[in-house]
């Protein structure tokens, strides 16, 4: 079902010629556009679709520290910092409120992992609240289950996918951004082994400098370059619920269900960890590296298929001419078919868990690509290979929260500045250096 979002008018001009061009305007390029901009450098926004219309407006709308991976939670940290800042400088509302994250369990096992997990994020300046089974009660009230405990962030919060990457692209063109959406970028122009220009159905922009952000085109993309970016997209269902009674202020997750409350008073409602992966020639060229990921409990309740995406799409495998028609256009937005009996388990789930809610329904479901990495830690990194050629991609379900401090990581790669956050863990050479891939830490 195509996702509804704010629009965005594009520049009255097309650029020749400038500093930076971002592909993509999802969460991270527009977040890596306005930041950009804020700083005076010429920056051109180029999407293939509609800003915002595939994965970053297709997510829970989640802005958590919470669980994160080690090696994310200063970018979320950051990115918390960047959210709540963003509505005041671009004067529109991104929809942020800091309204809290909850999580309850009826497993020791996931109490002990939080409360190690807490312990390791102290030590990087965040500080979460494992709480008992009266306290979880009182943060998820009205629930049928009894649960041992949970663990509470209070500085977390949520925010409006509809709303978010419109307004931000907006304050980046306020800037004096070039943002330009139905314009596919076909590929990299090069001269003497470095980045000169992209070649766009435009036609040509110059610019030394390229910031791939393309979420689950990213991998194909750089694959027509020579560049291996290991990427599985997982598509994941989700859905918004109608008109209910207030459960939870923030965002909530149980064994069973992940639940945010949106500003209009219905909820974004999920399945934790239920998706599906389809076989692809991407998929199956990356295989031996999602290894220790697919053996893991993260991908045990993924359904694995083959459809139409083997032959087209993101994933598919086939070369093009930049004076071609691409596979970018060929596809302008991703809609895949939501799993319409994993909305519905959804929604018996939430009826159980809360009785309240008995009377809701499913006022709309939607499904997204969602581009993943062997260790479910984002590739934000220089390409050695191709000077002047940035990848920030392989976000693995977690961009939107931390899509404004990838965009600030994107920027100081850019401009050569002291980096925000140490972008070592994100480096794409960790693939292909011979090191172990890490198994993923949280999620």
């Amino acid at each position: 079902m195509f996702v509804n979002v704010d629009a965005v008018h594009d520049s009255p001009d097309f650029p020749t010629q400038v500093d930076v061009v971002i592909i993509g305007a999802g969460i991270v390029g527009t977040s890596a556009a306005y930041e950009l901009a804020r700083q005076g450098i010429s920056v051109a926004l180029l999407e293939k679709g509609l800003i915002g219309c595939e994965q970053s407006s297709r997510n829970w709308g989640w802005v958590r520290q919470q669980n994160r991976d080690m090696f994310e939670l200063p970018l979320a940290m950051y990115s918390l910092d960047r959210w709540e800042a963003f509505s005041g400088e671009i004067g529109r509302d991104v929809g942020f409120r800091r309204s809290g994250i909850v999580y309850t369990t009826d497993s020791q096992a996931s109490m002990s992992k939080w409360e190690a997990w807490g312990k390791q994020a102290r030590e990087q300046g965040f500080i979460s609240h494992v709480i008992g089974a009266e306290e979880a009660g009182k943060r998820a009230p009205g629930t049928t289950s009894c649960w041992i405990g949970g663990v509470w962030s209070p500085s977390d919060g949520r925010a409006e996918p509809a709303m978010a990457c419109a307004a931000i692209a907006t304050g980046a063109r306020e800037l004096g951004a070039y943002v330009h959406q139905n314009c596919a970028v076909r590929g990299l122009e090069q001269h003497g082994g470095r980045i000169s220009g992209v070649w766009t159905e435009r036609g040509l922009v110059r610019t030394s400098t390229v910031v791939c952000a393309g979420g689950a085109w990213s991998s194909r993309f750089c694959r027509r370059h020579g560049i291996e970016l290991p990427s599985a997209n997982i598509m994941g269902t989700a859905l918004q619920t109608t008109a209910a009674p207030e459960v939870t202020p923030g965002c909530l997750t149980t064994p069973n269900i992940a639940l945010r409350r949106r500003l209009d008073g219905s909820y974004t409602l999920a399945m934790p960890g239920r998706g599906r992966v389809e076989i692809s020639p991407q998929g199956l060229r990356y295989a031996t590296k999602f290894y220790g990921a697919y053996r893991s409990k993260l991908a045990k309740k993924l359904q694995i298929r083959v459809s139409s995406s083997f032959f087209r799409g993101p994933e598919a495998a086939g070369s093009w001419q930049f004076d071609q028609i691409s596979p970018f256009e060929q596809q302008r937005i991703l809609d895949p078919e939501p799993d319409m009996a994993l909305a519905r388990a959804s929604l018996a789930a939430l009826h159980k868990e809360y009785p309240a809610l008995s009377g809701v329904h499913i006022a709309r479901a939607w499904a997204g690509m969602i581009d993943t990495t062997p260790d479910m830690v984002p590739v934000i990194s220089a390409i050695d290979a191709i000077p002047g050629f940035i990848v920030a991609a392989g976000f693995s379900g977690h961009g939107f929260g931390i899509g404004p401090g990838a965009g600030r990581l994107v920027t100081d790669l850019v401009t050569g500045s002291v980096p925000v956050v140490d972008p070592a863990p994100y480096h794409i050479e960790r693939f292909s250096d011979g090191s172990r891939i890490r198994q993923p830490e949280m999620m």
